[in-house]
């Protein structure tokens, strides 16, 4: 099953996010779980979220995956939202 997983920021956390983001890719790279992954991105071009998808057995799995993600870990994230996701196209 593919679970997207949607993060968005909290206010003014770029910072948080840049000093943690070494620790984050290195776990995306590290799981094989992740199919896809990249920031979202403000209309300054900053990164302001995530968009992650999981290729898992159970959704539970991407839920533990999602809680040992460093982002998560430094509590970077005001919203998390995680849905089944139907890959249609590409």
């Amino acid at each position: 099953m593919l679970v997207a997983l949607m993060a968005y920021d909290k206010d003014g956390a770029l910072e948080l996010r840049k000093a943690n983001r070494d620790a984050h890719v290195a776990y995306l790279k590290s799981s094989d779980l992740v199919r896809q992954a990249g920031p979202f991105l403000n209309a300054g071009g900053e990164m302001c979220g995530s968009l992650i998808i999981l290729e898992v057995t159970e959704f539970h799995d991407a839920e533990k995956w999602a809680a040992a993600d460093p982002y998560a870990l430094a509590g970077l994230f005001r919203e998390v939202t995680m849905m089944p996701w139907n890959k249609v196209i590409g």
